[in-house]
């Protein structure tokens, strides 16, 4: 029993010791990138911050209250500008902003009250979309710096072929190659993973900008409805 147990304890070294030398095997390899990885590193940290900030802002901005619509129509409908206008003050979303604009225009053109909301409502997503530009670049332009340190990679390892001559060594080469395989699969990964980010943000603002569209229509048609 006892020599079962020691048995055990050696497995669970040995495979513990097995698990750390594989963490530092894939960190030295990760490092056989050289100045590529780094460059890499940091697209991958700037594009995890941009995709965190606007999923975040979007979602806030995408929070409507059930009942906002309901009360500005009610304050329309009994002349309570005012009223109409602190309840758009007292909402943080773009909806509300949008309103707002329109609520203070009431009484001229309706057509002057909807492009006063459109161009505040280009505004706010203008704002939401700001950054995602930069996270457009890393999607399509890491792949290419991953590329650019295959290229390298393989001129060092055809380099160190040709200056070692009949004494050809792999251990030689192996530098150059680990720096063309690595920054390929670096520049990959950061590049699908900005590339599926963007995608994520841009089809969460096209749903806002659809309920913002719906909104509005909804806020002109309580304009157009006679007063009680």
């Amino acid at each position: 029993m006892i020599l079962l147990q020691a048995q055990a304890v050696d497995t669970v070294s040995n495979a513990a010791e097995s698990t750390g030398e594989l963490s530092m095997s894939l960190f030295e390899l990760a490092v056989q990138g050289g100045v590529v990885m780094i460059i890499l590193a940091v697209l991958s940290v700037i594009a995890i911050y941009i995709f965190f900030d606007k999923f975040m802002m979007v979602r806030k901005a995408s929070k409507i209250n059930p009942g906002f619509m309901e009360n500005i129509k009610n304050f329309i409908h009994e002349g309570k500008v005012e009223s109409a206008l602190d309840a758009c003050r007292m909402q943080t979303g773009p909806l509300a902003r949008m309103l707002e604009k329109g609520v203070m225009r009431i009484g001229r053109p309706l057509s002057d009250i909807n492009t006063t909301i459109e161009n505040v409502g280009k505004q706010e997503i203008s704002k939401l979309e700001k950054g995602l530009a930069l996270l457009a670049t890393i999607s399509g332009g890491a792949p290419m710096i991953g590329f650019l340190g295959t290229v390298i990679g393989m001129i060092q390892a055809f380099y160190n072929m040709a200056n070692a001559g009949n004494n050809i060594d792999i251990t030689r080469l192996s530098g150059g190659i680990y720096t063309a395989m690595v920054t390929t699969v670096g520049g990959l990964i950061v590049g699908i993973v900005a590339y599926f980010a963007y995608n994520i943000i841009v089809a969460r603002i096209d749903n806002l900008v659809a309920e913002l569209e719906t909104r509005t229509t909804e806020f002109m048609d309580i304009l157009n409805e006679p007063a009680n």
